[in-house]
């Protein structure tokens, strides 16, 4: 009898945690698809983050007493049950004349966001600690962006919201075994470029390394997410996250889990759908998985038509991802390492050894003089030369050679007049020319001072801050992302507008301006 009340407790439990985590499709089965396939609001992404007013099985109920009747308004349906949000910032008017430090320092208020404050209904995921937000429509934590931002937090000398950050992330890690692409439920089938051991190095800065110890049981089952399946692996094989490449090696590629249109981005999904020649499944989870890169979209996960219906993410073996995964297997190694665990720590290491030997031989492309893409089902290397590659500056896995002619390409191809530019194709997509992204920018610079090449990385971060400086006194603004090339021009591309802020771009910058010591130029 106490078997079975355990056993039903256990289920209750599972079913309450369940309900709690349904994505808005879930919740509003029908009305779901009827608002995001009409244009009753200009993002998709309104409707998935708004809060319904009360619970959904009685809006439920009235949806459908309501639905077919001829009178039936579907937005004022919607307005009346749900509270629509804004952006972050609607409220805020910033004052050129204050300066760009004193902007981003009161950003840091306008972006920062109580923990406490997640309605019972909403899409949003709770977390134990307050934290940042990038701005805009970005409502809540995102994980990649997150890393960027610490670097400006840091040298604003709040690294106790660093810390809450971390920890909220350790809290993600230990609750749903992974880090979500951001904190929502229709965010739950995926995760983003693993920074979370990059973030401890932040917080090592101020606390020492010890937060490797301190963090090391969310390092490993981050590592066991990126790495499930891969031991049951046969060559020319994948599971989820893993590879097992021709000569035997380990490699990871993005994935998601679900294989169904992007609830945030719905209409957008559906409707490019209808121009591949892809089983809809495998194109939705290809789109997932770029999404998963946070390279949202570019003609890196393309074939060489540059065409967002042949989009093959799944097939590619990112040099980024593989970067960060090294980088991983390093800092599990070294927390072995400060434990005094010999063992441990030379299974981790050669981990990241063999890690490092694989990329190499799959990503060094000796034609172009740069690190790529792979294709693991056509065996080469992909045909697009992007920003990516500079990962292999950043965690040195560039040999001394290999940098001196990475630095070549990147002052004569990549580099332009405001910074350095993502792709060399302009698609229309937004990880494409003419853009370019705060991240890239300084995994470029910091990679590059990591070989000694101190002038080209002052060179693109004086380009990069004037940059942008430029928009700043133009509109008040610090955006998602700029025009590297036509510098009088807005960014563009994507799915939603240019977005303003914003969070990775804030950190980035003040981290280069107190590096470079630099304001106006």
């Amino acid at each position: 009898m106490r078997k079975a009340f355990l056993t039903l407790s256990l289920l209750f439990v599972f079913l309450l945690t369940y309900a709690q985590h349904l994505t808005p499709r879930q919740l509003f089965p029908g009305l779901f698809e009827a608002v995001q396939l009409t244009d009753i609001f200009p993002d998709n992404k309104l409707f998935v983050d708004a809060t319904p007013k009360r619970s959904p099985e009685l809006i439920m109920q009235d949806y459908t007493a309501q639905k077919d009747k001829p009178d039936f308004n579907l937005k004022q349906f919607v307005t009346d049950n749900f509270d629509i949000p804004g952006t972050h910032n609607d409220a805020f008017k910033s004052d050129i004349s204050m300066g760009i430090r004193k902007h981003i320092d009161t950003l840091w208020q306008v972006l920062y966001r109580r923990h406490d404050t997640v309605s019972k209904y909403s899409s949003l995921l709770a977390l134990p600690h307050d934290f940042i937000v990038p701005g805009g429509r970005f409502r809540e934590t995102y994980y990649w962006d997150s890393y960027f931002t610490m670097l400006g937090l840091q040298e604003s000398h709040k690294t106790q919201v660093i810390e809450n950050m971390i920890d909220n992330f350790a809290y993600l890690i230990d609750t749903y075994g992974f880090i979500p692409n951001g904190t929502r439920t229709y965010y739950l089938t995926r995760s983003q470029p693993p920074f979370f051991s990059m973030m401890l190095d932040l917080l090592a800065k101020n606390n020492g390394e010890k937060v490797l110890v301190k963090y090391q049981p969310e390092l490993l089952k981050e590592y066991a997410f990126w790495m499930e399946g891969a031991g049951k692996l046969k060559v020319g094989e994948a599971h989820r996250m893993v590879v097992r490449m021709p000569g035997g090696e380990l490699l990871n590629r993005y994935w998601d889990d679900s294989d169904k249109p992007r609830e945030e981005s719905f209409k957008k999904d559906v409707d490019a759908a209808k121009t591949t020649q892809q089983k809809p499944g495998d194109f939705f989870r290809n789109i997932r998985a770029a999404a998963e890169s946070g390279w949202d979209f570019s003609t890196r996960w393309f074939d060489s038509s540059d065409k967002l219906e042949t989009i093959e993410t799944t097939d590619i073996i990112p040099v980024d991802l593989n970067c960060l995964m090294y980088h991983l297997e390093l800092s599990i190694a070294r927390s072995y390492q400060l434990q005094g665990k010999g063992s441990q720590y030379k299974i981790y290491q050669n981990k990241a050894l063999q890690r490092k030997k694989a990329i190499q031989k799959y990503s060094w492309s000796a034609g172009t003089g740069w690190f790529m893409d792979y294709n693991w089902k056509l065996n080469r290397i992909t045909p697009h030369q992007t920003l990516a590659g500079v990962y292999a500056l950043e965690f040195k896995i560039a040999d001394a050679k290999q940098a001196d002619i990475m630095a070549k390409a990147l002052k004569t191809k990549f580099f332009k007049s405001g910074g350095l530019v993502t792709t060399f194709s302009r698609s229309g997509q937004q990880w494409d020319s003419p853009n370019a992204w705060a991240p890239l920018q300084y995994m470029a610079i910091d990679g590059l001072n990591k070989f000694k090449q101190n002038a080209l990385a002052k060179s693109i971060a004086e380009a990069w801050i004037r940059t942008n400086i430029r928009v700043f006194e133009d509109t008040g603004k610090l955006m998602e992302k700029y025009n590297v090339l036509d510098t009088d021009v807005k960014a563009g591309g994507g799915e939603y507008p240019l977005q303003d802020g914003f969070g990775w771009t804030n950190g980035v910058l003040l981290n280069l301006l107190n590096h470079y010591q630099v304001d106006q130029l």
